[in-house]
């Protein structure tokens, strides 16, 4: 991978992946397409589905990386999520939308928020 935003997305969702499993996460899927909508990470925690957006920064300069996750992202990932459920989880109906904000700094140390519950599906 040669371009430089897509190395630092790439490593800000596995930065998120790892951290979410050390918190006892189970990886379902990673960057999976369901209506038409790429989900960064789909997670599971006691008969809980988490879908997962991560966001990731190099500079403070344009604000926190989850405030990228505006309403129409937030519209995006319920229907994304609504048709992975409906494809593969058909009886399941709890699930949460979370958001994982990476951001890389200048001395190669990385910060990573997990806000759990971002958003909900009624919001959207």
């Amino acid at each position: 991978m040669t371009n430089p935003r897509l190395r630092l997305g790439a490593e800000g969702e596995a930065r998120a992946a790892t951290h979410l499993a050390r918190l006892g996460y189970r990886i379902l899927d990673r960057n999976v397409r369901a209506g038409g909508v790429e989900i960064d990470l789909v997670v599971a925690r006691a008969g809980l589905v988490v879908f997962v957006e991560v966001k990731t920064r190099r500079s403070p300069s344009l604000g926190a990386p989850e405030w990228a996750v505006d309403p129409r992202k937030q519209a995006r990932l319920v229907r994304g999520a609504r048709a992975w459920l409906h494809e593969r989880r058909p009886r399941l109906r709890a699930a949460r939308f979370d958001v994982v904000a990476c951001e890389a700094r200048s001395d190669g140390s990385w910060v990573v928020r997990h806000l759990e519950g971002a958003f909900d599906a009624s919001e959207a």
